[in-house]
């Protein structure tokens, strides 16, 4: 079995839901987005072994994503902060699903997601449509569902 060029997953086929105090937002502007989980890991020596050993002891979850400049959300969310010192957590869920795939669909959530930097004001003379970068920390995951190969049916 080979995975065919067809099955591989178009980036621009899927969706992204922000939910912020419970309201739930189609999060259209995502140019792109990207969220990786890092084990955090010590070093164990053990007698009559000369090599290091690594045992996990925990996990960060960290990302960055690039938007549209064409929402106020994620700015009202640091002004509040700035403000009332009030810091906002978030759910981000993310759709992945080509119909021209028969991989499936995959949902992934992050949760508890929270901005590390907000762009308050931008201009560029020199772009055609702005865009703005945000990183994020999160500290929890969930998969809904999960992509696997489909099994053609017979018939």
């Amino acid at each position: 079995m080979f995975m065919k060029a067809g099955d591989a997953i178009s980036g621009q086929e899927g969706t992204a839901f922000v939910t912020i105090n419970g309201e739930v937002h189609e999060a259209f502007y995502v140019k792109s987005l990207e969220a990786t989980v890092e084990k955090n890991k010590v070093e164990f020596k053990a007698l009559g072994k000369r090599g290091v050993q690594n045992k996990a002891t925990g996990w960060s979850g960290t990302g960055s994503m690039t938007i549209y400049y064409a929402t106020s959300i994620f700015r009202k969310l640091m002004l509040e902060y700035i403000k009332t010192g009030k810091d906002t957590y978030f759910d981000i869920q993310i759709t992945n699903d080509d119909p021209s795939s028969s991989i499936g669909k995959q949902t992934v959530t992050l949760i508890n997601v929270n901005l590390d930097s907000v762009i308050m004001a931008k201009l560029d003379t020199e772009s055609d449509i702005l865009d703005e970068d945000a990183d994020f920390t999160f500290d929890d995951v969930e998969m809904a569902e999960d992509a696997q190969f489909r099994t053609p049916e017979l018939g």
